[in-house]
């Protein structure tokens, strides 16, 4: 049973095909839903047109979301293309290469602001303009990471920014719940991706987690897909304004055990 059929998604923040977004785009379309794909900068489009081309996806466009013009103007050319949107997947997230790798006490002003403002501003930004487009059971869909609830090395200035998209999730769920409107965060476990190879020591990041998650092992792109589809299906119906992990339960540990045992 396809659980999207007939329903239109739009996607912000896939890279390429290590992208989490990209792996919730292949879910969507498994399931039936039309997609259309949103890259941030130039350099991305030969990395994300093969992808579109696998899925049939003839909707790509380029969108700089720290600009309000270039948000409205994707809209816009949405609404012609699809008529309405179902599902909006927000898998954005930035910030300066130097501020993940030093101590947090040195980020920049400037730093500061573009990591808020790329990560955490723009799902308000998109879900302005997404919402004239969504009829009542659209849902909407952002990524976060335990590092905005509790420090995670060299994570920093994402951190804090992640912990603004989590407060932003709730807040536009209770704003856009008269409406009908559903609005929820998944919170993968480190998965290999462009972005995170920015973060330093993320190679040990991955090794350390797999060793001691509840699980033994890291997730993958394929997880927080199915994931997805369930917020974004009648499945979720009743669910708005959560964080659900999806990290082999690394979260829920206090004292991880070590990958030794105990003496």
């Amino acid at each position: 049973m396809k659980l999207l059929e007939g329903k239109k998604a739009l996607i912000f923040g896939i890279a390429n095909q290590r992208s989490i977004a990209w792996g919730i785009a292949q879910t969507l379309h498994e399931h039936g839903a039309e997609i259309g794909f949103s890259y941030g900068i130039p350099q991305l489009e030969k990395r994300v047109r093969p992808l579109a081309d696998e899925l049939g996806v003839t909707f790509v466009e380029m969108c700089d979301v720290s600009s309000d013009a270039d948000i409205t103007a994707v809209f816009a050319k949405a609404a012609d293309h699809f008529g309405q949107i179902d599902i909006l997947v927000h898998a954005i997230g930035y910030a300066l290469k130097e501020d993940l790798e030093g101590r947090f006490v040195s980020t920049s002003r400037e730093g500061f602001r573009i990591a808020m403002d790329i990560s955490a501003y723009s799902l308000v930004a998109l879900a302005r303009e997404a919402v004239p487009l969504m009829p009542a059971g659209s849902a909407i869909l952002t990524l976060t990471y335990y590092g905005a609830e509790k420090v995670v090395p060299h994570y920093n200035v994402m951190g804090v920014a992640k912990a603004a998209l989590e407060a932003s999730t709730r807040y536009l769920a209770a704003d856009l719940g008269p409406q009908g409107i559903r609005v929820n965060a998944i919170s993968a476990g480190p998965i290999k991706t462009l972005a995170a190879a920015g973060i330093a020591g993320f190679r040990k990041m991955l090794g350390y987690v797999g060793e001691r998650a509840p699980l033994r092992r890291n997730i993958d792109q394929e997880e927080v897909g199915k994931t997805a589809l369930w917020l974004c299906s009648d499945l979720a119906s009743g669910v708005t304004g959560e964080v659900v992990y999806v990290d082999a339960g690394y979260h829920i540990l206090g004292m991880s055990e070590p990958p030794e045992k105990w003496e």
